[in-house]
């Protein structure tokens, strides 16, 4: 456990009787709302100082309503320091209206829009959506790339049309792990941390195992593999919370964390748990 306070870069909290996420029908453990109460209860043997929200796959066009409402959370509780929205960027130059209303929100950081929700071939590469990403340097965001690994080298194409964005990869890129899949993984993991304007979130990992029977020889090399390839300087963590209750508790996700960077330097684990998430998301 790190003897100082952590911020966490991947936190989602929601209220599904507030606004709509369809998603959620189909995982009723998560389908209630999960606020910063809740998040405070089930992280409690874990200090937490500060954290980013993410988005959370809300229903079509209340993306500004989702970040207006996580604004609001944010004035009663300091912890909430940087919010990652969503926004339709596949509409292109037609979704800077929202991209500019989105940027006076004070803790306005990122933009993700889910790529693994659209598992066809080269939906990532259409020229909207490219204009859509290159249009978020102008109003000071970063992109949140949330993959599958079979689309990393869709990915890997997206970020090289994109060199003044600052990106960064979700939960690794999403391996296989239940499947114990590696390659190509390994090696486009190897590439993407070539780019010098990516960035690596070490989160959201157990739940690409088997929630009920993963074992930490399973999980712990990728998690190692992904940090090996990006340095201490580029990687930060996150707890996926409240997705990552599906497969272990928030202490057991750190302790786990924990047990890879054994070793390793006081300012490189303060560089993984609270340095590189103040750098990238500007907190």
């Amino acid at each position: 456990m790190p003897n100082f306070p952590i911020i966490d870069s991947h936190v989602h909290i929601y209220d599904p009787g507030y606004l709509t996420y369809p998603w959620m029908e189909n995982v009723p453990r998560l389908n209630k709302p999960h606020l910063m109460s809740d998040f405070s209860r089930l992280t409690a043997e874990v200090e937490v100082d500060g954290i980013v929200f993410v988005e959370v796959d809300v229903a079509t066009g209340q993306h500004l309503e989702e970040a207006r409402w996580v604004a609001l959370q944010a004035q009663t509780d300091n912890r909430l320091r940087g919010m990652v929205a969503s926004m339709p960027l596949e509409n292109g130059s037609a979704v800077e209206a929202d991209l500019a209303a989105y940027a006076e929100i004070a803790i306005a950081r990122g933009v993700r829009r889910l790529i693994e929700s659209h598992p066809e071939p080269g939906w990532c590469l259409r020229e909207t959506f490219v204009e859509g990403i290159n249009l978020l340097p102008k109003y000071g965001l970063t992109f949140d790339l949330c993959l599958f690994q079979s689309q990393l080298g869709e990915v890997i194409q997206l970020i090289r049309l994109c060199p003044e964005v600052k990106f960064i990869v979700d939960h690794i890129a999403k391996p296989g792990i239940r499947l114990g899949l590696t390659e190509p993984w390994q090696e486009q993991m190897r590439t993407l941390a070539k780019l010098p304007n990516v960035w690596c979130k070490i989160s959201g990992v157990v739940t690409e195992a088997d929630h009920l029977a993963w074992t930490a020889g399973q999980v712990v090399p990728y998690i190692a593999h992904a940090i090996d390839c990006f340095g201490f300087d580029r990687v930060l963590f996150g707890g996926d919370w409240p997705v990552s209750e599906l497969a272990t508790t928030y202490k057991g996700w750190v302790d786990l964390v924990d047990r890879v960077v054994a070793g390793s330097s006081e300012a490189d684990i303060r560089k993984l748990y609270r340095d590189n998430a103040i750098e990238f998301y500007r907190l």
